[in-house]
């Protein structure tokens, strides 16, 4: 999560109001509203209208479990953006990238390499970061 809280940080300095916990209340917020549906409120992947898909619904708490405990923020970004395919993208799941629009940010990769993307969708990675379970 310091990950995502610096570069939030950063992102105020260039027009955005995010203060320390802020950026989590966003992110849920946004969370609620584009993907708490399908993915459920505390997105364990029970949302209201899982039921209904052909694909199943993956539990987002369980991203860094499923990844030796590393919470890969970079591909979450690209995954919610609609940047690295999943079949689903192309079935049930809306590339959200167009959808949770704002104002832009660009936050440093671990390996220092940049990534674009929207202070919504920084908002949804850090909330989800939040979430991870052992």
């Amino acid at each position: 999560m310091r990950w995502i809280a610096g570069a939030l940080s950063g992102a105020a300095v260039a027009g955005l109001a995010l203060s320390a916990g802020a950026e989590t209340v966003e992110g849920e917020r946004y969370f609620r509203d584009a993907c708490a549906g399908c993915h459920g409120a505390q997105a364990r992947g029970d949302g209201p209208t899982a039921a209904l898909l052909s694909v199943p619904v993956p539990d987002l708490s369980a991203l860094a479990a499923q990844n030796d405990g590393v919470f890969d923020t970079p591909r979450v970004i690209r995954l919610i953006d609609g940047r690295d395919g999943l079949a689903a993208h192309g079935g049930p799941m809306p590339m959200f990238g167009g959808l949770l629009t704002g104002p832009s940010v660009v936050v440093d990769a671990p390996d220092g390499s940049p990534i674009s993307t929207t202070a919504p969708i920084l908002a949804i990675v850090g909330w989800l970061e939040t979430l991870q379970e052992d």
